[in-house]
């Protein structure tokens, strides 16, 4: 038991590594390339849009590079660990060498290769593992694993916000942790890349040709669609609608750790009263909780805090219990799992590319300025995509997997 702990810890750990590279990337780096460099939100959102673009081809062949490299599975992944490291200091921490909008263009195109292919080889490897753990072994390494995702995207999240109340190049500071933390991640994960059997790569045939596995890939997206909204728009809307910029670390801090809370919570339930009825629930429950965003005003911040605690804790599940689901049913169609997790790699960062490319130059087109005076009406624009559009997403998500037969899992 001690033995499989340490090893589940190590999956926490890496699983911060890779979060932290990448929900935090889309609520920073645009403002900080706003505010620093003058980027406009339009050409942002369609950089971060052209990027996820390149994932239409790369996330597929990454997934089959993962399974051709399954045999130098441990270097492979040191490369891209530094990669990402690297990249991330290059985003945060260096002066642009050209033009910024390319160079953020550029750095973002290696953050993302990297983690693309992190992620694919993570959890193919996760669903090895849990094969050796038992009966709710995906559901045990799911809890261990998006715990720690969910702990590293609340410090990576609140981290540059926090720091710059006492540093003075806050987001240098952060590219510096998060390099310590890939070389702790890479070490930590070492003995888990270099020992066990990864099966042989069967391509994209048999997860396509699966009816439940496309099925699941498309709740997949609709369910993370919201949280791709909420995040591109969080500091805007913090900063201009509730006039509280200076809440907007605690703010954050209150999400991720409800969301780090409540994994555990949801995948105990789930292994009690089955994995669709807990989803279903906790997805109900987001939607009252992102209408209730709707009449907020300026200084509405107690109120906003408690929808943050509420919003976060439903993340859990969505975290959790569909990544689960996949690994499950990968396990049956597509052992190797590699194929699969780079379909799903694309489906869950595309919502978040969709989100930057829809959304941004709608609002900047309306009027919208970040720290300046807006008008009520755009403030109203910025409230509704915030809170109504990912209410309508969630219910779509909620009306297909009510009609998944999950029982085939």
């Amino acid at each position: 038991m001690t033995h499989t702990r340490h090893r589940l810890w190590a999956y926490a750990i890496f699983a911060a590594l890779l979060s932290a590279a990448g929900l935090p990337i889309y609520i920073h780096a645009p403002k900080f390339y706003v505010d620093a460099y003058g980027v406009s939100l339009t050409s942002l959102g369609g950089i971060l849009f052209l990027l996820r673009m390149l994932d239409v081809v790369q996330d597929p062949v990454l997934g089959q590079l993962a399974g051709w490299l399954r045999r130098w599975r441990a270097l492979s992944v040191a490369l891209a660990v530094a990669v990402l490291a690297l990249a991330m200091w290059g985003l945060f921490a260096v002066e642009p060498l050209f033009a910024p909008l390319i160079w953020f263009a550029v750095m973002l195109a290696l953050v993302f290769s990297a983690f693309s292919y992190l992620t694919i080889v993570f959890y193919a490897q996760g669903v090895t593992k849990a094969g050796s753990l038992g009966t709710h072994g995906h559901l045990q390494t799911a809890r261990w694993r998006e715990t720690g995702a969910l702990l590293g995207v609340c410090v990576a999240a609140v981290a540059p916000v926090m720091l710059g109340y006492w540093m003075d190049a806050p987001f240098t500071d952060f590219a510096l942790g998060f390099a310590v933390l890939a070389l702790v991640a890479a070490l930590a994960m070492r003995p888990e890349w270099e020992s066990g059997a990864v099966s042989l790569p069967v391509g994209f045939g048999p997860v396509m040709g699966d009816a439940l596995a496309r099925r699941l890939l498309v709740v997949a997206f609709l369910n993370a669609a919201p949280v791709a909204v909420t995040s591109t728009l969080f500091l805007f809307y913090v900063e201009s609608r509730l006039g509280a910029a200076d809440a907007a670390g605690p703010l954050l801090v209150l999400f991720f750790l409800a969301a780090a809370v409540s994994a555990p919570v949801w995948g105990r339930l789930a292994e009690r009263h089955g994995e669709k009825r807990v989803l279903l629930s906790a997805m109900a429950l987001a939607v009252l909780a992102f209408a209730c965003v709707l009449p907020l005003g300026t200084e509405d911040i107690l109120g906003f805090g408690v929808i943050c605690v509420v919003t976060g804790f439903t993340l859990g599940a969505d975290m959790t219990l569909l990544p689960a689901l996949f690994a499950r049913r990968m396990a049956r169609v597509a052992p190797s799992a590699s194929e699969g997790f780079g379909l799903w790699s694309f489906m869950t960062k595309f919502t978040l590319a969709f989100a930057a490319v829809s959304l941004l130059p709608v609002l900047e087109d309306s009027g919208f300025r970040p720290g300046a005076a807006n008008g009520e009406e755009v403030l109203w624009l910025l409230t509704l995509a915030y809170a109504a559009v990912p209410c309508a997403l969630k219910l779509v998500a909620m009306l297909l997997l009510s009609r998944l037969d999950l029982s085939r899992v």
